[in-house]
């Protein structure tokens, strides 16, 4: 895939120590076997960084994969620091994702080095990610509120396993506290908009909701240009951004 090639090329490696955070990281070494870290790649923002954007995956799929490459190279094209990074469970090349507790370690470990070697995320970091990536970013939000994160964008919010609309994933979202972007397709089995509404409704400050009529829970469309669809939503989210900059 050409596309995927271009983005290693213009992505730089950055080695995440799991050891940061002491005692707590070495719960999340014991369960995910020996590895001591994990790898994020960073997409640099085209021109001046205005801020950066941490991105993780969804269960099914680590970082290289098409999705998350389109989507970190698309939006760093617009002036933000992409950064998106491999759960441990993906490094170890295990198909089973690793205990919420133990995701969400690694997580607070990729936000801690991110803080520490890139400019623009010590003025303004974003948090966020794909299906279970941004769930988890939810509960790091939801659980630390220090954590230095200026808002969260979620693309393809996990809601609900599918076909089961009352196992709910939102208890602790009015936790959260910071503003939030819902990138969700109008049919995503994993929740569509409309049952994600009324979920957000006492959430403050008020979450924003960006529809993708038609789109899926990777905000696949059928009869039409999935690229232009992708760009309008990479477009959606930096402007969204921007705007809570400008606050």
């Amino acid at each position: 895939m050409p596309r995927y090639a271009t983005s290693l090329k213009r992505s730089s490696e950055l080695h995440v120590p799991l050891e940061t955070g002491a005692a707590a990281s070495r719960q999340a070494r014991g369960q995910s076997g020996p590895s001591r870290g994990t790898t994020a790649l960073v997409y640099p923002a085209e021109g001046a960084a205005a801020a950066s954007l941490i991105l993780a995956h969804g269960a099914g799929a680590g970082q290289r994969s098409a999705f998350m490459t389109a989507f970190a190279e698309g939006i760093a094209r617009f002036g933000i620091d992409v950064i998106t990074f491999d759960f441990v469970y993906i490094t170890a090349k295990r198909r089973a994702p690793d205990p919420g507790p133990v995701l969400e370690l690694c997580y607070r470990a990729v936000v801690e080095t991110v803080r520490q070697e890139i400019e623009s995320a010590r003025r303004f970091l974003f948090i966020g990610g794909k299906s279970m990536g941004g769930r988890i970013a939810t509960q790091v939000a939801a659980t630390d509120p220090s954590l230095p994160a200026a808002g969260l964008v979620m693309i393809g919010y996990p809601l609900h396993p599918p076909g089961r609309p009352s196992q709910l994933r939102a208890a602790h979202l009015p936790a959260i506290a910071r503003p939030m972007l819902f990138v969700q397709g109008s049919r995503d089995n994993f929740g569509t908009p409309s049952e994600l509404s009324p979920v957000l409704a006492g959430v403050a400050p008020a979450p924003t909701v960006h529809v993708v009529a038609g789109g899926d829970h990777s905000l696949n469309v059928s009869r039409r240009d999935q690229a232009a669809v992708y760009d309008d939503v990479q477009q959606t989210i930096v402007r969204w951004m921007h705007s809570v900059i400008e606050r």
